[in-house]
């Protein structure tokens, strides 16, 4: 039997929090999928490390390629399950609530974005998942909107297989220059933002703007 091939700390420290290389080196592939769930709830957690991250451990033989990809993916559904069921513990009628206390935002935000959710939502849970950030929030107004179950874990289940394979595969790949993978996503992810941001204050610059013309008129 060959000996198992174990990533060292100096390999990753730069790069990825010891959490989460102790995961893998102790569970392996389950490790990974463990990393990737607690990702999904909390997004500041970095992906676009421990799925290379995972690739390398793969090339390695510290775990298959296919184990890793089937329990990312596995980690992936079960983190947007999570936050699917606070969607649906929060329901219509609380985030109607929150949303009248909120500054700016109105009731009828709320009913738009349920018109939108109701015409989009299968595609926005699917392409969501592969975009940083919103791909763990998006579960959150599919539970609030009770999309169906089953088309929620398949559309989640399919867009997560996709975004996943991807970074796998690259550090698989790039092996010992896994690391490199993240500067790619960081730029994607600061782009997804600042554009998040632009449309966050043109919404506010546009409430302002009537809320002055409101009051003009009066």
């Amino acid at each position: 039997m060959e000996p198992m091939i174990v990533i060292s700390a100096a390999q990753v420290e730069s790069t990825a929090p010891g959490w989460i290389n102790s995961l893998m080196d102790t569970l392996g592939a389950p490790g990974a999928g463990i990393a990737i769930a607690l990702e999904n709830l909390f997004p500041p957690l970095p992906s676009e490390v421990i799925l290379p991250l995972a690739g390398f451990a793969s090339s390695t033989g510290q775990m298959s390629l296919l184990a890793a990809l089937v329990w990312t993916t596995i980690g992936s559904v079960v983190g947007a399950l999570a936050l699917y069921g606070v969607g649906a513990l929060l329901g219509r009628d609380r985030t109607v609530a929150i949303a009248a206390k909120v500054p700016l935002l109105k009731v009828s935000d709320i009913e738009r974005t349920e018109a939108w959710f109701a015409r989009h939502g299968p595609k926005a849970v699917f392409f969501g998942r592969m975009i940083p950030v919103f791909r763990s929030l998006i579960s959150v107004p599919a539970g609030v909107e009770r999309m169906p179950l089953p088309l929620f874990l398949t559309l989640t289940t399919l867009g997560s297989a996709i975004w996943n394979t991807v970074f796998v595969l690259a550090g698989y790949a790039l092996g010992e220059n896994w690391e490199s993978v993240s500067g790619y996503v960081s730029t994607y992810s600061k782009a997804v933002l600042v554009a998040a941001l632009l449309a966050v204050l043109g919404f506010v610059a546009v409430r302002l703007r009537k809320a002055g013309t409101g009051s003009h008129r009066r």
